[in-house]
């Protein structure tokens, strides 16, 4: 095993709210689904530009897609940061530093990772 790896029984992240998953669960969902409903968007009317509604209505989900798929990695990115601050600072009395110096951990070691 390198130095790098933890040994299989340390948790790295902490417990994880539902919320999140859901809300993402939800919201990619829907970036599936409403461009897969074909027949609700199989005509040519109304156009716009003169594209018929069938391909720009297609072509308006790309963007959209796209803003879905960005809050779904931000709220996903934020939960993560969370549950990995969990274990960094357990106590809830505690600063998100550790109350910490200049950088230097009670153990000893600096925020970079660096033994003092």
């Amino acid at each position: 095993m390198s130095s790098t790896q933890l040994p299989p029984d340390i948790p790295t992240r902490g417990p994880a709210k539902p919320g999140p998953y859901v809300i993402s669960g939800v919201l990619l969902a829907i970036a599936v689904i409403f461009p897969l409903l074909v027949p609700t968007y199989a005509r040519s009317t109304p156009q716009l530009g003169g594209l018929p509604f069938f391909y720009w209505y297609q072509m308006l989900w790309v963007p959209i897609d796209a803003a879905l798929i960005g809050v779904c990695y931000a709220l996903m990115s934020r939960e993560d940061r969370r549950r990995r601050q969990i274990l960094r600072c357990p106590d809830p009395g505690r600063t998100d530093d550790g109350g910490a110096e200049d950088g230097v951990t009670d153990d000893g070691v600096t925020e970079g990772g660096e033994a003092r």
